[in-house]
C-alpha cells in the first residue's frame, strides 16, 4: 500500500494548532466572563489540546494508506475508527484533483473519487504531490474506462 506525502502531517498539525488556538481563546473568554483564572485555563487547555492534536495527526498519517490494484482502489484510514474501503473501478463515475489554499501552501493536492449511486465523494485521498495526484487521477480514469467503457470518466 502507498502512503501519503510526509508533508501532509505538517499541514494537519498546523490546522490542528489553529483549531486548538481558536478553541483556547474561546475557553479563555468564557473563563474570563465567569471570573475564573482565565490565563491558567487557556494556557493549560491549549497545551493539553496541542499535545493531543499533534499525537492524533501523526497517528493519522501513520495509518493512512491506499493502493490501486487490478480491480479496485483500496483505502485504509482512521485513528479512532479504522476504515477500510474498496472502490471498484466499475463504480467510478469521475475523478477530480483538488488543491485548497492549505494544500497549495504546502505544495500538496488531493484526489476525489465519485461513484455511481452516491451523493458525494466516496473516496478522498489527501496529501499527494500535485504530480502524483494527476498520475493517480489518470490511472483511475483509465481503469474505470477499461471496466465500464470509454465515456465513463
Amino acid at each position: 500500500m502507498e502512503e501519503l506525502d510526509r508533508t501532509v502531517v505538517n499541514m494537519w498539525i498546523l490546522l490542528g494548532a489553529v483549531t486548538v488556538t481558536v478553541a483556547s481563546v474561546i475557553a479563555g473568554g468564557v473563563a474570563f466572563y465567569f471570573n475564573l483564572p482565565a490565563v491558567l485555563i487557556a494556557v493549560g487547555g491549549w497545551l493539553l489540546l496541542m499535545v493531543v492534536s499533534v499525537v492524533y495527526q501523526v497517528r493519522r498519517y501513520q495509518i493512512w494508506r491506499f493502493s490501486v490494484d487490478d480491480d479496485a482502489l483500496y483505502l485504509k484510514r482512521g485513528v479512532l475508527t479504522r476504515r477500510k474501503s474498496v472502490v471498484p473501478f466499475s463504480r467510478i463515475q469521475h475523478v477530480d484533483t483538488n488543491r485548497d489554499p492549505w494544500e497549495r501552501l504546502f505544495g500538496l493536492a488531493s484526489v476525489v473519487v465519485y461513484t455511481a449511486g452516491s451523493r458525494g465523494s466516496d473516496a478522498y485521498i489527501p496529501g499527494l504531490r500535485p504530480e502524483r495526484a494527476e498520475e493517480l487521477q489518470a490511472s483511475l480514469r483509465r481503469q474505470a474506462n477499461r471496466f465500464r467503457g470509454a465515456d465513463t470518466v
